[in-house]
């Protein structure tokens, strides 16, 4: 069975897909992988919603999926239409679901999404060639 992304049309009639990210930070670090697929750079935890899902479905989804962590509480950061974001399906824009979350477990490199999972702290951030959307979402959050 083929998953398809939730997928609408924004205001310009543009296909655009429906995101979800993690924010995730303990002991003043995030967790960040090194996208092994485009868009490449250095990413929080984060995929497509899938037809039928909700954010949070997607959330809980690619969390696990990603890294072995499982959210234990989640609140909201950001919610928007990224209209430059593109994905490997070449479909732009984005909308954003982009949560804090808590999280439990250890976590550990799933090979088919990232190079590697690795906490960074905020100045080691600033140095990363970060996912385009990334580097948005990490602008807001420190500041940059």
């Amino acid at each position: 069975m083929t998953v398809k992304p939730k997928q609408t049309c924004n205001a310009k009639d543009e296909p655009m897909h429906f995101s979800v990210g993690a924010v995730i930070e303990v002991g003043g670090k995030y967790l960040l992988i090194d996208r092994a697929t485009e868009p490449l750079g250095f990413a929080g935890l984060a995929g497509h919603i899938n037809e039928g899902e909700t954010p949070e479905e997607a959330l809980f989804r690619k969390v696990e999926e990603e890294s072995g962590l499982k959210v234990k509480r989640h609140s909201l950061l950001f919610q928007e239409e990224v209209e430059w974001n593109w994905c490997g399906a070449g479909v732009r824009p984005h909308y954003w679901f982009v949560y804090r979350c808590e999280i439990a477990g250890e976590a550990r490199n799933n090979t088919e999404a990232s190079k590697s999972i690795g906490w960074y702290a905020p100045d080691e951030i600033g140095a990363l060639t970060l996912e385009p959307v990334w580097k948005h979402w990490f602008g807001k959050i420190l500041s940059y």
